[in-house]
């Protein structure tokens, strides 16, 4: 079964139209059997992104708690979430030292990195690393992961 990590901004793409939104509902579907990791910080990035979205005028407040609620329920149902440890910060404030990246993008990468290295270590196939973002996608090529930008597919 292949692994991909999804950043928060492509697990918005699932729920709000934009592009390479069809492509990661495909990716998700339960029929292409992929297990999806993400963050646990997903849980407030994702509802942040609904939010700004609500008061931007672009998704209305019933929309929102539709959206909301469905997003919830794949992160406990679907989406396997990376927990926040000491050892991942102690990760993250490498990356960050190493890579001109935002707090939260390291702590995605980090992440990332810290399943990557379970699954190889018990000899299974690396994990893709997915983000919309071209500097924590150029971080995550140097950090040795295969990556995909959802942004590719229309």
């Amino acid at each position: 079964m292949p692994v991909f990590y999804a950043d928060s901004s492509v697990l918005v793409k699932r729920h709000v139209p934009e592009r390479g939104s069809a492509w990661f509902r495909a990716l998700t579907a339960p029929r292409a059997g992929h297990r999806i990791e993400t963050a646990r910080l997903s849980l407030v990035e994702v509802v942040s992104a609904f939010n700004r979205r609500v008061r931007e005028g672009t998704l209305q407040p019933d929309d929102y708690r539709i959206l909301r609620d469905d997003f919830l329920a794949r992160c406990r149902r679907t989406y396997r979430l990376v927990p926040i440890t000491n050892m991942l910060l102690k990760r993250t404030r490498s990356l960050l030292e190493r890579h001109p990246l935002r707090t939260y993008d390291a702590l995605h990468l980090a992440s990332a990195l810290e399943v990557n290295g379970q699954l190889v270590g018990s000899q299974r196939d690396a994990l893709i690393f997915l983000a919309a973002d071209q500097r924590l996608i150029t971080a995550a090529l140097v950090e040795g992961l295969q990556v995909d930008n959802p942004n590719n597919y229309s």
